[in-house]
């Protein structure tokens, strides 16, 4: 039997759990496959093989032992590069880190999904530091949506959602300051998990606003993102955020109804920064699953421009010593940016903070009268590379910071979200956020996995890609 990456992370984990398939033989096709498209796609920047290839060999022994090679035997799996790969320098997108030592040891979630028997293959571009919402990187090239490689991939795990999206890897890692996991997951159709704040370990991976840094994975069906969710889950002292908690697995999750769920869609700020036909998806969505509530969130738009703040000057602060010294090594895409945050008052980022607090209790407030808000993930579907604005309801914004308006609240309050890409426009994907209380990932999962029931989730793999 030969499965390629484009195979579920569950199917080829049963294939090779029951000697069905190679690990080795199956890892050596997905890097064919990879060296075959990614020249188009320009999502991967580097490729692990001689890494993969051993730990192949180790599962294909273990199961040849009859020992337990893990829950994901022989799925392979890529990072975004601000995850550190023992041996690599962590790149982050940047110039300025390839002169970085290479990483001693690996990400925690790195090392917790190779425990469990996946197999990393490579390394993923990106926006650089996470700063953007377009994976339009000067040093790297940009990466491009495998549906439209005119169109950008979303930002700033871009890489890794159009990997996922192209069928070169089932599974991938990324980062969610402001939208980075959903943006690109809504913009290539795939399946994106930014968990709650501090719920998955961020020990190993390169910071970009320590008090907003989320981490998750990218798979294309709901059932895949849950058994990756659950191996990853744990306390890790390695990060002093890491929720000490017991580990909730989500997957028993997906085969409970919604019926008792108390649902709604978002309205006012959330329609007004959509464009109608994005709207009309997630709708469609709602009507689907018989939600006929809605609400709206307040104070979204306030939460939006604190985020905004917060992220520049904690952004500013991590990078100010290169910026003193080698403004123009780093992108120019964000350079003028980081320079200008570095001179905002200290007072406005106090307010900031003074926002966010009061925006996290009117939402505990609010997940007392639901358990779950839809919501859409992106304002329009893929913009084209290199443009600098768009338009969203007649009003002309700037492209880059513009794509982030829908999820810049959401991950403000640091809540559990899954985008699932429900539909195309213009042959572009869009997609629906599905928003729960902290530490309720299995609602969103149980409500995405109804969608996905009910034929809402369209995952397909791009067909240039096929």
């Amino acid at each position: 039997m030969s499965l390629n990456g484009a195979s579920s992370v569950i199917e080829v984990a049963q294939q090779v759990r029951s000697g069905a398939l190679r690990a080795e033989d199956h890892v050596r096709n997905v890097i064919a496959e990879i060296r075959s498209r990614n020249p188009q796609i320009n999502a991967f920047i580097e490729l692990t093989e001689e890494r993969a290839l051993a730990l192949a060999r180790r599962v294909d022994a273990a199961v040849a032992a009859r020992n337990d090679p893990g829950p994901l035997a022989g799925v392979t799996f890529a990072a975004k590069n601000l995850f550190d790969v023992a041996g690599l320098a962590t790149l982050a997108g940047a110039r300025i880190n390839r002169e970085c030592v290479p990483a001693a040891a690996d990400a925690t979630l790195i090392a917790r999904l190779e425990s469990a028997g996946a197999v990393l293959v490579g390394t993923l571009n990106m926006d650089e530091y996470a700063f953007g919402f377009t994976t339009e990187n000067s040093h790297y090239g940009p990466t491009r949506n495998p549906h439209n490689l005119e169109r950008i991939a979303g930002g700033s795990s871009g890489g890794s959602a159009a990997a996922v999206a192209a069928g070169m890897v089932p599974l991938a890692l990324g980062s969610d300051t402001n939208g980075s996991i959903r943006v690109p997951a809504s913009l290539c159709g795939v399946v994106g998990l930014k968990p709650t704040y501090g719920r998955l370990s961020r020990a190993g991976t390169f910071p970009f606003v320590a008090s907003l840094d989320h981490v998750g994975p990218f798979a294309r069906s709901v059932g895949d993102l849950a058994v990756t969710y659950d191996v990853m889950q744990g306390a890790d002292p390695r990060d002093p955020v890491c929720d000490p908690h017991p580990i909730d697995p989500v997957t028993p999750a997906l085969a409970c109804g919604i019926g008792e769920l108390r649902l709604a869609r978002a309205v006012g700020y959330f329609d007004e920064c959509a464009d109608a036909s994005v709207r009309d998806r997630v709708e469609h969505a709602a009507r689907t699953l018989n939600v006929a509530a809605t609400v709206e969130i307040p104070l979204a738009a306030e939460a939006r421009a604190a985020a905004f703040l917060v992220t520049a000057v904690e952004g500013a602060q991590l990078h100010l010593p290169n910026l003193r010294v080698r403004a123009n090594d780093f992108e120019p895409l964000i350079r003028d940016r980081l320079l200008a945050n570095a001179l905002i008052p200290a007072g406005w980022y106090v307010q900031a903070q003074r926002v966010r607090r009061r925006f996290a209790r009117t939402l505990i407030e609010l997940f007392e009268r639901f358990d779950a808000i839809l919501a859409p993930a992106t304002p329009r579907p893929a913009t084209r590379i290199g443009q600098e604005t768009m338009t969203i309801n007649g009003v002309e914004t700037l492209t880059r910071p513009g794509m982030g308006l829908l999820t810049q609240p959401i991950s403000f309050a640091g809540l559990p979200v899954i985008a699932v890409p429900v539909g195309t426009v213009d042959g572009l994907p869009v997609g629906v956020q599905i928003i729960a209380a902290p530490r309720r990932e299995d609602i969103c999962f149980r409500v995405a996995a109804a969608m996905e029931r009910a034929g809402i989730v369209h995952c397909e793999i791009a067909k240039a890609c096929r």
